[in-house]
């Protein structure tokens, strides 16, 4: 039986509905934001600088990014209505949308800029709001080939500003920086254990400014000249509503990231979830479509301030596991520390003066990693020949496609240039591919149903067929009975509070899996998570368990592996029996 186990997490010290002490919040949330903000202000400073903008659009760019990161973070934290995990997932500046955002600026400005992230922000939306239709297409391997693709669009970019050195200073300056940032990070990430191993790129983009500094390198005049407290020199770039050819063929590509980006928050809403609480408990996908609304919220908010998109920083997750404070009350000085650095223009100089090979060099190991994330992904559940196939194909298609040695005659102009983001083209075939797989395979059988106890008739007479059209005997026939029967009536039984809020419908799908059989049913019903259920029930007798408990007694003891996924509006049952028999000849 697959589900929760009962043992408590060790090291868990304040779960997320848990206040701890006030000094305690505000050290843990200064030090995450200190470890990250870095990265926030980075981000920006490499589009820009790459794409060529003035320097007061990058001091507006880098203060709406950690204002809206900031805000954003606070979101993810307290949870309003659907925005928001509720638990601590800090919010920054997304290192996928580097490529698309160098393109925008340089084909159309930061107006352009600005207007794509705000229109590509609307599909996170739906996503949060179609999270359990997307399952099926959204798969690991379409995430993870995409987000191995990023760094293949980006390298190229950040290869060029390794030697972006101004005129009259040693040509030895670039190469040493940009060495020795990248030799202090993988040293201290390859050998060092517990919270110093999180400071590696901070240690190393520290190290590699003072060797830049030593050439004359670090910008101390930008620094000196920045005042202590107000607003950024730059103004905000506004909207380009034209919606002329760049931002019809760039649309395409933001909207691609945007979907790898929701992902990515997908992910991380899963982690959090696993390390925050004493004891187990299956995911709450409902705050998973939070962070995924969140994070659109975040987003919009970019786009409307002419800012770069931002995303959740897995490295909360990393830290929440290491100090074992999941409050959410550290998610919200997180973002309240944030906001207040946005009013700070000397403190974020300090990083907007760091030189462009010490910045490239730090870029090269977080796509590295990147890299690295998106095999992860793919490796996160078992990979057949079909997933394979469509990883490597699709994966080596947007090599092609950015080099540009896929009969170019033919796809280099294709929809005003679409195909020459190897992201693009490669998550494009990657889905294609996915698409194909899932219309062509064979079709379960299904059948749409009342949600109550009068549908149980019915639902004997679906799986009788469905027993025999696979061959299988009488005692599969009976547990198969049995198992629908529990999990209808431990349906009905979660959904009692919600009876009277209208007729709700249940599906249920039935399949062949192995020499096995998997049942999905799909209601809407109410809060309580079966998985969870099931982990709380005793071994032992019980000398008066009431209905509901009995029905998921028997559930456990029936069903191979059971699976409870809630979204806002639907859950999701798939109950797996395994090894079931044939019918005799």
């Amino acid at each position: 039986m697959q589900h929760p186990g009962t043992h408590a997490r060790a090291g868990i010290r304040y779960q997320p509905d848990e206040k701890p002490p006030f000094l305690l919040t505000a050290g843990l949330g200064l030090q995450l934001a200190i470890l990250c903000i870095s990265g926030v202000v980075l981000t920006p400073a490499i589009v820009i600088r790459a794409a060529g903008g003035a320097e007061g659009f990058l001091s507006w760019a880098v203060f709406a990014a950690v204002a809206v990161s900031g805000l954003t973070t606070v979101l993810q934290a307290v949870r309003l209505g659907r925005f928001g995990a509720g638990h601590v997932l800090l919010m920054g500046t997304s290192g996928a949308f580097i490529a698309v955002c160098v393109t925008a600026l340089a084909q159309g400005g930061p107006a352009l800029l600005a207007t794509l992230v705000l229109a590509s922000s609307f599909f996170q939306f739906i996503v949060s709001s179609r999270l359990s239709l997307l399952r099926r297409v959204l798969t690991p391997a379409v995430a993870g080939t995409v987000l191995m693709l990023i760094p293949v669009t980006v390298m190229p970019i950040i290869f060029d500003m390794l030697g972006d050195v101004p005129e009259g200073f040693p040509a030895s300056a670039a190469p040493l920086s940009a060495l020795v940032t990248v030799a202090v990070i993988l040293c201290i990430a390859l050998k060092a254990s517990g919270s110093l191993r999180l400071w590696a790129p901070v240690i190393g983009v520290i190290v590699g400014s003072l060797v830049a500094g030593g050439f004359g390198l670090y910008n101390t005049g930008l620094v000196a000249s920045s005042a202590w407290i107000g607003l950024p020199a730059g103004d905000w770039p506004g909207l380009d509503l034209g919606f002329g050819a760049a931002f019809w063929a760039l649309l395409p590509a933001f909207v691609f990231v945007t979907l790898v980006g929701a992902i990515e928050t997908i992910g991380d809403g899963v982690a959090i979830q696993r390390v925050s609480w004493r004891g187990p408990r299956a995911v709450d996908f409902r705050a998973v479509e939070g962070a995924v609304a969140a994070d659109g919220v975040g987003n919009l908010l970019s786009g409307l301030a002419g800012t770069v998109p931002n995303t959740t920083y897995s490295t909360s997750i990393s830290v929440t596991e290491l100090t074992g404070v999941a409050s959410r009350n550290v998610g919200v000085a997180i973002g309240v520390i944030f906001i207040l650095l946005a009013f700070l223009p000397k403190a974020l100089a300090l990083i907007l003066a760091i030189p462009a090979p010490v910045v490239a060099a730090y870029a090269t190991v977080l796509l590295a990693m990147l890299f690295v994330v998106g095999m992860k992904v793919v490796l996160q559940e078992e990979i057949d020949y079909r997933s394979g196939l469509i990883v490597g194909v699709s994966f080596w298609a947007g090599v092609g496609f950015q080099n540009g040695v896929i009969f170019p005659e033919y796809f280099g102009g294709f929809a005003g240039g679409l195909l020459q983001n190897g992201m693009t083209a490669g998550g494009l075939v990657a889905i294609l591919m996915t698409l194909f797989v899932e219309l062509t395979a064979p079709r379960p059988s299904r059948v749409e149903l009342e949600f109550g106890v009068e549908a149980l008739p019915k639902i004997r007479e679906f799986l009788a067929g469905f027993v025999s059209s696979g061959g299988w005997d009488k005692a599969t026939a009976d547990r198969l009975d049995a198992v629908a029967e529990e999990t209808l009536l431990t349906l009905m039984g979660q959904g009692e509070a919600g009876a009277g809020e209208g007729q709700r419908r249940l599906r249920l799908t039935a399949r062949k899996e192995g020499g096995g059989a998997r049942l999905e049913f799909v209601a809407a019903v109410g809060s309580e998570n079966i998985e969870d259920s099931m982990a709380l029930l005793g071994t032992g007798p019980v000398e008066a368990p009431d209905e509901h408990e009995i029905s998921l007694r028997l559930l456990r003891h029936l069903a191979s592996r059971v699976h409870h996924q809630q979204y806002h509006g639907t859950d999701i049952v798939t109950v797996h029996l395994d090894a079931v028999g044939k019918r005799s000849p």
